[in-house]
């Protein structure tokens, strides 16, 4: 064999050791019944600018677990029933999901109030229930209930808390906010909390209010705002909650100081002109250190080939894709540790045991199996989300800018 036949095999060998790496532990291909996994998403109605990315983000995680050996080697299968933003029908599409389609697991739905609706019914048939996007840990107190939002014990503290350090860092703290906030459960929850604790941190309150979930309609809002012009102005914000507010100031020539949007709609808040400098929370965007994880590197890239053909608004993982891939990742750990598709057991396991995720470690030993907060501030810069606070998880080169020059 010459020189170059050596190399080229060589090439080829490396070549297939690489993708035998990336296909998983086990070249078997999954074989059996399908273990059939259930979950209701709003994929419709006033939370399906978010929700979509973790469809896709579990479209995935069940193709890359296929890929591998399945669960236990069996094929996964997961249905999806959309539950148009609707508490109510959360609620009864669990209930068929479990005696009606009879799913060997459940996976959470998307939202507060969604989750807090199906509880009840996986608690009354004893199923497993990892979520991704629960806020409100006082109010879960279903003992299997695992919650992979990572927003720890006391968001409505650590949340408020982690923006005003923020900005009390700069050295130009504001003296006056504005907040104003969504009725959705888990964001008028933080926001509360973020009302309770501007004083203490030096701040008046010269605006207080509330919305509708679902208001379209943001033009006296915005009159309110203006009105009371505060240094800085908190956005209690869920999908496009921020954008719509956004285009409201706009038309009434108003520009916010400093401005923070809870859960925004990434991709549209970051198209928006008005939102240069906008601040907002996550668990993960696609910059180092986050992207030191190979796990987390091989998401994205699989991520972004399927946003592109299902043209998402914004093709990057951020916190929404990122919560769904790791909610995921806690189900594929429990099954594979105990061997067992049964509830309780996996149950009993996820209770003593840590989780790594692409959003860091997980652990479900704190009161109601809640763990630590592992939110981070980021803010729109140069036409795109770079982390800010804490320094170190900043994106290097970057700080904090406020108030807007």
């Amino acid at each position: 064999m010459n020189l170059t036949a050596r190399r080229d095999t060589a090439l080829l060998i490396c070549l297939v050791l690489s993708l035998g790496l990336l296909a998983g532990p086990s070249a078997a291909a999954p074989s059996g019944p399908p273990v059939r996994i259930g979950s209701a998403l709003s994929l419709t109605g006033p939370s399906a600018s978010l929700a979509i990315f973790r469809k896709v983000a579990g479209e995935i995680a069940v193709e890359q677990l296929n890929r591998k050996n399945g669960l236990l080697g069996r094929p996964v299968e997961w249905t999806v029933l959309d539950d148009q933003s609707k508490p109510e029908l959360t609620r009864s599409h669990y209930e068929r999901l479990i005696t009606l389609d009879k799913v060997d697991l459940v996976m959470g739905a998307f939202g507060t109030a969604s989750i807090l609706a199906a509880i009840p019914v996986v608690q009354r048939y004893q199923k497993l229930f990892v979520t991704d996007s629960m806020a409100m840990p006082h109010l879960s107190t279903y003992d299997m209930h695992f919650p992979g939002s990572g927003v720890g014990q006391d968001p409505a503290r650590t949340f408020p808390t982690t923006v005003y350090e923020a900005l009390a860092a700069t050295g130009r703290p504001p003296k006056t906010i504005a907040i104003v906030t969504s009725k959705f459960p888990s964001v008028y929850f933080i926001s509360v909390g973020a009302r309770n604790l501007a004083a203490t941190r030096g701040m008046d309150v010269v605006l207080y209010l509330e919305f509708e979930v679902g208001t379209r309609d943001f033009g006296p809002i915005a009159a309110r705002i203006k009105d009371a012009n505060p240094d800085f102005l908190w956005v209690g914000a869920l999908g496009l909650d921020g954008n719509m507010l956004l285009d409201a100031l706009k038309k009434i020539d108003y520009g916010p100081r400093g401005h923070f949007y809870l859960f925004p709609a990434p991709g549209p808040m970051l198209q928006t002109p008005a939102a240069t400098l906008a601040l907002a929370v996550t668990t993960f965007e696609e910059l180092p250190p986050f992207t030191d994880n190979p796990v987390a590197t091989e998401f994205i890239k699989v991520f972004h080939e399927r946003a592109a053909k299902q043209k998402l608004p914004y093709p990057a993982v951020e916190n929404q894709a990122a919560l769904s891939y790791s909610a995921w990742q806690i189900l594929e750990a429990a099954v594979t540790a105990t061997k067992s598709l049964d509830d309780k057991v996996l149950a009993r396991w996820l209770k003593t045991n840590r989780v790594d995720t692409i959003i860091g470690k997980l652990r479900f030993d704190g009161p109601t199996n809640f763990g630590d907060d592992l939110y981070r501030l980021k803010q729109v810069q140069d036409g795109r989300w770079v982390v800010v606070w804490p320094r170190e998880w900043a994106t290097p080169g970057t700080r904090l800018i406020y108030p807007a020059p």
